[in-house]
């Protein structure tokens, strides 16, 4: 099904575009760089971004061939079209040494396995604690936002090697790890990926 882009949606994009030229970023890149810089109305995300063409090509392909998307909170959830996730917030508890947001992420990787797609917008210690899971992650982006972990967490996530979208800077937040995953999530799928 083709989604329907509203008037106002078009006319956000152009006059982003004319104010930063987003085409010198391979597709999944300026599709990511542009879905977030739009959401959060913050063009400083094209340099403050981290991405990798080909862990997006990648997770594209996995995301429409349905691989499972977990959340760290519901505002993240809140903000993905067109798909369901598995945000385990509501089940976890907190105890000595674990946030309730690390175990959210410990519940949902017994839920769904190693090969999802991780969307953290919002708790620096869910980001690492699927550092410490052996999630073998299609993807995760990352990008939980704060004065207190949140850019410490994201550095640790792209020494980790794994497939990522992060940042540089303490910002971030859920309607821009929402907007990063639905990037992916609109961009069509080519005859590669469905060969």
């Amino acid at each position: 099904m083709n989604r329907v882009v509203h008037p106002i949606e078009q006319e956000s994009f152009r006059r982003l575009r004319a104010r930063l030229d987003t085409s010198s970023f391979p597709p999944l890149t300026r599709a990511v760089v542009e879905r977030v810089i739009h959401s959060a109305a913050d063009l400083e995300y094209a340099t403050d971004l981290v991405t990798d063409e080909g862990d997006l090509v990648t997770a594209h392909a996995a995301l429409h061939a349905g691989a499972p998307v977990v959340v760290d909170v519901e505002m993240v959830a809140a903000g993905i079209t067109r798909r369901e996730t598995v945000c385990r917030l509501k089940d976890a508890g907190s105890g000595p040494g674990l946030t309730r947001s690390a175990h959210a992420v410990r519940l949902a990787y017994e839920q769904v396995g190693p090969g999802a797609l991780w969307v953290i917008g919002c708790a620096p210690t869910a980001l690492e604690e699927l550092l410490t899971l052996d999630a073998s992650p299609a993807l995760v982006i990352g990008l939980p936002v704060g004065f207190v972990g949140a850019a410490e967490s994201k550095a640790a996530l792209r020494e980790s090697g794994l497939p990522a979208v992060s940042n540089v800077s303490e910002k971030g937040g859920s309607a821009v790890a929402a907007a990063a995953l639905n990037a992916l999530l609109y961009h069509p799928v080519s005859s590669e990926e469905t060969s």
